[in-house]
């Protein structure tokens, strides 16, 4: 089942990029697949560097605060954790799953801002905002700041 939802995913994927060199896709549906590919499965339900790599920007980071300083958590650092816990024996994928939703997708012209809520268990964890502009690649994720839940 979970190569079938990661066929379709990929399809889905593809075929928004191959609408988008036509001309036709909706930059909503871009920056969704975009999130969705890097961030959610990437980052999160599947553990994949090269994902997370595909759709963040080199120079991104997850800005958060530290009493009145910003602490700034660059996407090298985060892949590579990434890619550490896939490789524990100890991890999980079945046990790795995170839903999600968009209750905000805003795009205007080359920049977009998505609000993601993160669940495990039914249970809300992270409210996630993330920043995009479209690059001539294509759209890529820059920034992050976040709410943890209790």
């Amino acid at each position: 089942m979970k190569r079938i939802e990661k066929v379709l995913g990929t399809a889905l994927s593809a075929a928004i990029l191959l609408t988008a060199a036509a001309g036709q896709a909706d930059p909503v549906d871009e920056v969704r697949a975009v999130v969705e590919a890097s961030y959610i499965d990437g980052a999160f339900n599947d553990l994949d560097p090269d994902a997370m790599r595909a759709g963040f920007h080199p120079d991104f980071a997850i800005f958060s605060a530290d009493g009145e300083d910003i602490r700034r958590y660059p996407i090298d650092t985060w892949a590579e954790g990434v890619a550490k816990r896939k490789a524990d024996p100890e991890f999980d994928p079945a046990k790795n799953r995170w839903e999600h939703a968009f209750p905000m997708i805003e795009v205007t012209g080359g920049a977009a801002m998505v609000k993601v809520e993160l669940s495990r268990n039914d249970e809300l964890v992270y409210t996630d905002y993330l920043s995009l502009l479209r690059f001539d690649s294509g759209w890529r994720i820059v920034a992050k700041v976040y709410a943890k839940h209790p």
